[in-house]
């Protein structure tokens, strides 16, 4: 059986990956449409070797006849397209912010809690990046040792922010490159070449970015715990794909380094490295790679470990594409 899928967004950094992905994967797609923002109209777009015209998504008042939708548009494009898509009858799997937190919605993280997609009423989110890789690595631990706290300072590169902040570093690059200058930023908060910035996304009240709270409340939900504790340091530093992670969890029974491994060894979607992995090295892959696993020297008992991922496919595209996996596994569309 194929489906018909349309991709909200087309042209962005993750659409162009839902592409790849649905190809890589063989998604049975039986009908493909595109969309985007008007000035983006009549771009071409490859998917199995047939060229595929985008369309205006402000031109079109019906939706009727998709099956599955897959957006990345960002939040307001989401809140106001996302319903006109259900109501003409298709499931929705949302990659912004959007509809994350609101309890009717699933936030889904294939390897970690499948059954929730059953929960849909027409939308089912897709988490934070950062957010995704770390509870990959951490729900095999989770499940056998139970988790009670989280402390993660990420790594996150600039494709998180987009493909103009990817042209952002490399125009700085050049620019230092030329004649010694770094332009002045205008899609992240400061410079990013040679530079780390401890801010993604606005501060809030307490301090902390709305990136950094996302990883406490999408955690809470996706491992059905309202009390475990995470805090996060979300950081840009100047890597075009892959986000990188140095976690420690404070655990509520002892777990060798050793246990650890070989739970994280038969995990499913992990990468157990033999030292560490690295952003470069995992650039278009889909698992979850992890290393450096080490008894944590603060939390007792507690475990300190480095997770890596593709923020682009596993932290966007191929998370939303297996959920659209399990939506016809559990035969709901």
């Amino acid at each position: 059986m194929g489906y018909r899928v349309a991709i909200v967004g087309a042209t962005g950094e993750v659409g162009r990956a839902f592409l790849r992905v649905l190809e890589e994967r063989d998604f049975p797609v039986d009908h493909l449409e595109l969309f985007a923002s008007e000035k983006s109209e009549g771009t071409l777009l490859t998917f199995k070797g047939e060229k595929i015209k985008v369309q205006a998504l402000n031109k079109r008042t019906d939706f009727k006849g998709i099956d599955i939708a897959l957006f990345s548009a960002g939040s307001s494009i989401s809140k106001e397209y996302a319903p006109k898509f259900v109501s003409d009858g298709a499931v929705v799997i949302d990659n912004s912010s959007a509809w994350r937190l609101e309890p009717h919605v699933p936030l889904v993280v294939p390897e970690v809690n499948p059954e929730d997609v059953k929960e849909h009423k027409g939308i089912i989110a897709n988490p934070n990046c950062s957010t995704i890789q770390m509870v990959v690595a951490l729900k095999p631990i989770y499940d056998v040792a139970g988790i009670e706290a989280i402390v993660v300072s990420t790594y996150q590169s600039v494709s998180g922010a987009g493909a103009k902040a990817i042209r952002e570093l490399e125009d700085q690059v050049k620019a230092w490159c030329q004649d010694g200058s770094i332009p002045q930023p205008k899609n992240l908060p400061r410079s990013i070449a040679f530079n780390v910035v401890p801010q993604i996304d606005v501060f809030t009240e307490n301090g902390y970015t709305k990136e950094e709270m996302k990883m406490l409340n999408e955690t809470r939900k996706i491992m059905h715990d309202p009390e475990i504790k995470v805090s996060a340091t979300t950081v840009r530093v100047p890597v075009f794909y892959g986000h990188s992670e140095a976690v420690s969890v404070k655990l509520k029974r002892e777990l060798s380094v050793e246990e650890a491994k070989e739970i994280l060894s038969k995990a499913k979607g992990v990468v157990l490295h033999p030292d560490y992995p690295t952003p470069l090295e995992v650039a278009g892959r889909d698992e979850v790679f992890v290393g450096r696993i080490r008894k944590d020297l603060v939390f007792e008992p507690g475990l300190s470990m480095w997770i890596v991922a593709d923020n682009i496919r596993k932290g966007a595209a191929t998370n939303a594409v297996q959920i659209a996996e399990l939506l016809t596994q559990f035969a709901m569309v």
